[in-house]
């Protein structure tokens, strides 16, 4: 255990932090834990911090230690409604990078409006579970690839499923995809957790605008209907405006708002 002399000066019990293990930190007031804080590298490989404090001097102390210890830049993330984390983070010298909005979406066809949605001729909606590994993995890496090339990878909603090095599909049974005879074309991935989340929905660059995306929409959605799920969950990029329409287009609404803060 390294106890680091950072001391708030704010209370007549000062605050000191210790940290307890690699990247985790506890700030302590008189023997009493009253925050914590702790790093972790996301699988784009930039690392995020996050800070759990009783009040403003254990979270400044905190803060001021990993600072000092952590290699910029540093990433977080924060529900946009929660303004004294956000103040936390930005007396700490972070900055807003982005915004994501989170949509709740409708699953019943006959809200969404796509019951009678059907793909683009010569593409089949391939169920999630029934994918070709090979094919999967080829169309999810000519997609990054696309996506970096242009508005970078970044600028998709933040993944943070744990995966080993360089691979970049996790569970090939949360996939559905849009066929062509011998490729894919495009891919849905839904997880279903306490509530169902469309974690991704991405079509080819060639193949955009040929209504692929609304087809997997459509298929995903009808499965989730079935499954006794009235609605799903997505996050959504605010300058994604094609994805913002395509959602808000089958009755999606806005609920909440995450700030990706940097420094």
């Amino acid at each position: 255990m390294n106890t680091n002399p950072f001391t708030s000066g704010l209370s007549e019990n000062a605050v000191m932090i210790t940290r307890v293990a690699d990247r985790q930190w506890h700030a302590l007031d008189d023997d009493l834990v009253v925050g914590r804080g702790h790093a972790l590298h996301r699988p784009d490989g930039r690392l995020f911090v996050s800070i759990d404090a009783w009040h403003d001097a254990a979270f400044d102390r905190l803060a001021e230690a990993m600072l000092a210890h952590l290699p910029a830049p540093l990433y977080t993330v924060v529900d946009e409604a929660d303004v004294e984390l956000t103040a936390g983070w930005r007396r700490a010298g972070f900055t807003v990078r982005r915004r994501e909005w989170e949509y709740v979406v409708p699953t019943d066809p006959s809200v969404t409006g796509l019951a009678a949605v059907l793909p683009p001729s010569g593409v089949t909606i391939m169920p999630a579970g029934q994918a070709d590994e090979h094919l999967l993995r080829a169309v999810d890496r000519a997609i990054r690839d696309e996506v970096e090339a242009t508005v970078g990878w970044e600028s998709m909603p933040a993944e943070v499923i744990p995966r080993p090095e360089g691979d970049t599909v996790v569970d090939l049974s949360k996939y559905a995809v849009a066929a062509a005879p011998d490729h894919y074309l495009g891919l849905i991935r839904v997880v279903r957790m306490k509530r169902p989340r469309i974690g991704l929905v991405a079509v080819r660059a060639g193949e955009q605008r040929r209504g692929i995306a609304r087809a997997l929409l459509a298929h995903a959605l009808e499965t989730l209907h079935r499954s006794g799920y009235a609605t799903a969950w997505a996050e959504v990029h605010e300058a994604n405006q094609a994805a913002s329409a395509l959602f808000e287009d089958i009755g999606a609404r806005p609920m909440s708002s995450n700030l990706e803060l940097v420094r």
